[in-house]
């Protein structure tokens, strides 16, 4: 059902208003309110907000979940939802749902994520551009992506067309992180999901693609790993790939030694936090859906964090539990969690996720006639159709769902229990036992209400792990069970929640605090009065420090009677988090081993996956990565990510001077004398009206020159359009002036050399190449050298086009993580923004340009 907004017109809000009532709803939590604002609040392609504070989008997505329930016996009633959803205390519909339900002006899924594929072992070209083209239209829909690349036949296996050998995984990697960077979501880019098996004879070109800098941006990886290749690198044996993978007769059989892979995997993941790493016997042997794999539901690979396993087509919807909501007398001695509330909201919170798939089927509808009113030829549709069909076929017959929680890590704190303690491992236990056994009840229940999932089938599920826990912890349960079935093939997970937690004003997800201080920073007039100038930057703005307290931290101090509004010292916050139960509790204080040993506990009563990532200091050895991988597989971690301090960039810092540290990292040394070739990259973009080309030479991949020419008239740079890297640039006169050649790789793998171009770059940008070139050789950051050209005051428009051109190019190549100076948001107006993979992203609201 939706509303005739046209009939009926609802009243609106300016910017300034809602975001005045959202930050008075968030106690002048800035950050939260433009959270909400900007992401979950009602609003129309015009921009028109419909919805002044959070509570109105509780009472949207109320109304509608009660539209549902009276579909079944025993309804829930509007006020019985909208005080468990309000104010973000005890249940959190998750991105997508919160976002869509009852939301009249976007056709788009309310499923947070999906997995798609072939069926068989097809990697047909056609195959191919059918995942291309399905992902790009789940992302459309704002819904994340992952798709498995086992299918794939290795590199330089023997195809019957006119390459005559396979490519390989690698550039349909590329093909995929591409296309994800094209679709934007709202403000932010689509999410994807790359995984392929260990046992593909291409895993290790796979494990090593994201090294190269500019390669699969878009996407994260992981490793398929089977229990075969992990008792092979324990006890240092070989082990023998194959393509088709598992195959009992493969077309190409390689021989490895397995830690040599293994070292590759934990070198690479030490230095970039990448691959992440599926145990994946361990999802499929615990997996309940894979008791219907012949059935279609057979797990091939995971949404984009990991913590969901799906089938092809499937699809699932996240909601969040509040944990801390259940500590009764917060961070006093007489603390204590409500665990008979807490069980009453985790059977209401699987009922709400079952309401939740019928309004995604009814999206999924409303998708469907969008597509047939579409006045583009059938066969052009054909593809999007087929793959919404597929999923609504999916969603209606599994009924899959994924209750998790938030707030792990404040609610240890409230009760006064150490993260990552023996005692804390040993409560959060309890705490995701008791969420299984109840979920899975209230499935339970509404099968005996609404029916169980359409292939239900008891005997199936008889020898599933995860099934016998349930049998061994609650009897009761398990033969209630056999006699109504269960209304959900899946229920649980434990997912990243990034903007939830922001809402909540919690600790995101499992995890622990990140620190329960900090400091931020905002620009200042010097001027005025009662100012205090703290730091002054490079281009003379003047900024004032101020501490920023963790919510619950703060609210540990109004419990303890310690006035949060004081001008603390640094060594008096110290002391402050010393006394405080989130002392040696951080993400960086927690002992690695105990957290591994935390989610492979936790796991066991997980039917989908946790997403959770072992923070580590800079100086950390690759062999204790290693160690820690092993150590996941052996207590039953489905899958693993580990993030050491500095090794990606464009994530929080603790302090200024690893700030001051990483700017002066960014000064690149090059040699006094150009030396006679360089490799470059190949960028084309529109001068005007015009195709122009950018050759970007490198020295240790830093950009170090600039050429530009036309790329498409008689006079033009004609180098085919495939080339993209690996183009040679030669200076033939030894004297050092200027008479290049440039060569490039053909397909037959020859270098094809097109000599004397100087002449064909026009005069009026080549001085303005060299002014660029020569900053780029003195070592000037490219931040600062994208600032300087955007600077440039020209007069002519084709010189502006260029100008922007080359500044696109050489935006590629800022650090991730490097702030922009300068600018300020188009969406919340703020100056906090950074570059990411090129673009700029603002980091109070999440939303990023390109260009």
């Amino acid at each position: 059902m939706s509303v005739d907004v046209s009939k009926n017109p609802p009243k609106t809000y300016s910017q300034e208003e809602a975001f005045n009532a959202a930050l008075k709803y968030f106690k002048n939590d800035d950050l939260a309110a433009r959270v909400w604002l900007n992401k979950y609040a009602l609003k129309d392609s015009e921009g028109n907000i419909y919805e002044l504070t959070p509570n109105d989008m509780h009472r949207r997505i109320a109304k509608e979940i009660a539209r549902v329930e009276l579909k079944y016996t025993n309804p829930l009633s509007e006020d019985d939802i909208f005080d468990l959803i309000k104010d973000f205390k005890y249940i959190v519909p998750q991105g997508s749902p919160m976002a869509g339900i009852g939301n009249p002006y976007q056709i788009a899924s309310l499923s947070n994520c999906f997995v798609i594929g072939n069926s068989g072992e097809s990697d047909s070209y056609g195959g191919v551009m059918k995942i291309d083209q399905e992902q790009v239209q789940l992302m459309k829909r704002r819904g994340g992506v992952g798709h498995d690349l086992s299918h794939i036949r290795p590199k330089g296996s023997a195809v019957k067309n006119s390459a005559l050998t396979s490519t390989g995984v690698v550039p349909f990697m590329e093909r995929y992180s591409n296309s994800t960077r094209e679709v934007a979501q709202d403000g932010r880019r689509g999410a994807l999901m790359l995984s392929v098996s260990i046992n593909h004879p291409d895993s290790e070109d796979f494990i090593n693609a994201k090294l190269e800098q500019g390669k699969v941006t878009g996407a994260n990886v992981s490793v398929r790993i089977d229990d075969g290749f992990m008792k092979a690198v324990k006890n240092n044996t070989d082990y023998v790939q194959k393509y088709p993978i598992f195959s009992q007769n493969p077309k190409v059989s390689k021989t490895i030694d397995a830690n040599s892979l293994w070292k590759k995997i934990v070198h690479n993941a030490w230095k970039s936090a990448e691959p992440g790493i599926l145990f994946w016997d361990t999802i499929i042997n615990e997996s309940v859906p894979d008791c219907y794999s012949d059935l279609g539901y057979k797990t091939v690979s995971t949404n984009p964090c990991g913590e969901i396993p799906l089938c092809p087509y499937d699809s699932c919807r996240l909601l969040a539990i509040n944990l801390f909501s259940y500590v009764e007398k917060p961070f006093t001695k007489e603390a204590s969690f409500n665990f008979s509330l807490f069980k009453k909201h985790v059977a209401a919170a699987q009922r709400i996720m079952d309401d939740i798939i019928d309004l995604e089927l009814e999206k999924i509808d409303k998708i469907l006639s969008k597509i047939d009113a579409d006045p583009e030829m059938d066969d052009v549709k054909a593809i999007e159709r087929n793959l919404w069909v597929n999923i609504q076929k999916k969603a209606g017959e599994g009924r899959r769902t994924g209750v998790g929680i938030t707030a792990e890590g404040d609610m240890l704190a409230a009760l006064g229990i150490q993260y990552g303690s023996e005692s804390g491992n040993a409560f959060s236990l309890k705490v995701h036992k008791t969420i299984a056994i109840e979920a899975y009840r209230g499935s339970v229940h509404l099968a005996k209400e609404r029916g169980a999932f359409g292939i239900f089938d008891a005997e199936r599920e008889k020898n599933n792990p995860f099934i016998q826990r349930l049998k061994e912890a609650d009897s009761k349960l398990y033969y209630e069970m056999l006699e109504y079935g269960r209304r959900n093939i899946a229920l649980l997970t434990i997912a990243p929640t990034g903007t939830t937690s922001l809402m909540t004003q919690t600790t995101s997800g499992i995890e622990p605090v990140f620190m329960p201080v900090y400091k931020r920073r905002r620009k200042v007039n010097p001027n005025d009065k009662e100012v205090n100038v703290d730091f002054v930057d490079e281009v003379g703005d003047s900024w004032e420090e101020y501490v920023v307290f963790h919510h619950k931290f703060k609210l540990w101090m109004e419990v303890n009677g310690i006035d949060s509004s004081k001008n603390f010292t640094q060594g008096e916050i110290d002391d402050l988090i010393q006394k405080s139960p989130y002392h040696k509790a951080t993400s960086n204080d927690v002992d690695w081993l105990s957290k591994v040993s935390m989610q492979g506990a936790i796991q066991k009563w997980v039917d989908h996956s946790i997403s959770v990532t072992i923070n580590l200091p800079n100086d950390v050895s690759e062999d204790l990565v290693g160690d820690l991988y092993l150590k996941a597989w052996e207590v039953g971690c489905k899958g693993v990510t580990v993030y050491r301090d500095g090794s990606r960039s464009g994530v929080l810092i603790s302090n200024d001077e690893k700030k001051e540290d990483k700017a002066k990292d960014l000064l690149t040394t090059f040699p006094e004398k150009r030396p006679q070739s360089l490799e470059a990259d190949v960028v084309r973009f529109q001068n005007n009206k015009e195709k122009w080309i950018a050759f970007i030479g490198l020295i240790d991949e830093n950009p170090y020159e600039v050429f530009t020419g036309l790329a498409d008239d008689e006079d033009g740079i004609l180098i085919p359009r495939w080339v993209n890297k690996g183009v040679i640039i030669k200076n033939r006169n030894e004297d050092g002036s200027s008479r290049y050649d440039f060569q490039y790789k053909n397909t037959r793998g020859y270098k094809t050399t097109i000599e004397g171009l100087s002449h064909k770059f026009n005069p009026e940008f080549w001085n303005y190449a060299k002014l660029i070139s020569s900053t780029l050789r003195h070592g000037m950051p490219i931040d600062k050298i994208v600032n300087l050209i955007n600077s440039l005051q020209l007069d002519s428009e084709s010189i502006n086009t260029w100008k922007n051109g080359v500044v696109r190019a050489l935006k590629r190549y800022v650090a991730d993580g490097t702030q922009a100076k300068g600018h300020h948001c188009d969406n919340c107006k703020s100056e906090n923004l950074i570059y990411q993979e090129g673009c700029l992203t603002c980091k109070d609201c999440g939303s990023s340009k390109c260009g």
